[in-house]
């Protein structure tokens, strides 16, 4: 995109459009969405059980589950353009949990449990967490832990083997802060994505924190899942408590057994 943009501005001398502060991709959600009755009908072809809330209802229902330990497929709207979940396609957990990282590298991605997830935050709250003095929609930039949330570490810190540091509570938000005390942030705004950003302020309610770990809805090696039936199938092979597709609530519980016998982890080479 940047190489076309360039080539538009500097070979064909065309003016380069540029706003000051202004995200002109607003989240490049440029991928498909997702219909209800797309939903409705992979239901019925997997006999999958659900429940429909309307969007404060859902909202609130999910924070919920989320403050309770629980790992949630989360689908909404357009799917995201470019090489990470956006709050289109993720993977949700609460990043206070200290076994969140390991259950979702473990019982989720199928990767090594060492591995670091990001933190999706309201953007406006964003300050609150990380030393970021800018936005981060895309979870480009890498911030440290504001001194505040870090957690007193032994005077031997930087000198432990890596292992060790990953067992030591580095800050307040385990799941989401590396070894350095950084994190890869992603500032989740109400115009681009105001229902990611009402689950955000629902969970603020639940529990006074406004962020959570947001992974890629996938497995290790597997692309990101695209359609309703994508995100079901990712969801029944693995360990996740609950997928939430637009309005619709599966719980891992209520499904019938899956029957899908094909040797899904050979299916794609591992990174």
């Amino acid at each position: 995109m940047g190489a076309a943009l360039a080539a538009y501005h500097i070979y064909f001398e065309q003016d380069r459009i540029y706003s000051e502060g202004a995200d002109l991709m607003q989240g490049a959600y440029l991928g498909p969405d997702v219909e209800d009755r797309e939903v409705e009908r992979m239901a019925r072809h997997y006999g999958a059980q659900y429940t429909r809330l309307e969007d404060e209802n859902l909202a609130t229902e999910v924070a919920n589950i989320l403050a309770d330990g629980k790992v949630v497929g989360w689908m909404q709207g357009r799917m995201e353009f470019g090489p990470r979940a956006l709050g289109g396609r993720s993977i949700l957990g609460d990043a206070r949990n200290e076994e969140m990282q390991k259950t979702l590298n473990l019982k989720i991605k199928y990767r090594e449990s060492f591995r670091p997830f990001a933190p999706a935050v309201m953007a406006e709250e964003a300050n609150d967490y990380f030393d970021l003095e800018s936005t981060s929609p895309y979870m480009l930039l890498v911030k440290p832990v504001t001194q505040a949330r870090r957690a007193n570490v032994p005077d031997n810190y930087d000198g432990l083997e890596v292992r060790e540091k990953l067992y030591t509570k580095r800050s307040d938000l385990p799941a989401i802060t590396h070894v350095d005390f950084s994190a890869r942030i992603q500032t989740v705004h109400q115009d681009t994505n105001p229902k990611f950003h009402q689950l955000l302020g629902a969970f603020k309610d639940k529990t006074g924190y406004s962020l959570l770990v947001n992974t890629s809805f996938n497995v290790r090696g597997e692309p990101i899942v695209c359609t309703p039936e994508d995100g079901y199938r990712c969801f029944m092979r693995t360990e996740m408590d609950y997928l939430v597709v637009g309005n619709y609530l599966f719980k891992k519980t209520e499904q019938p057994e899956w029957q899908n016998t094909d040797n899904w982890q050979e299916e794609f080479v591992l990174d």
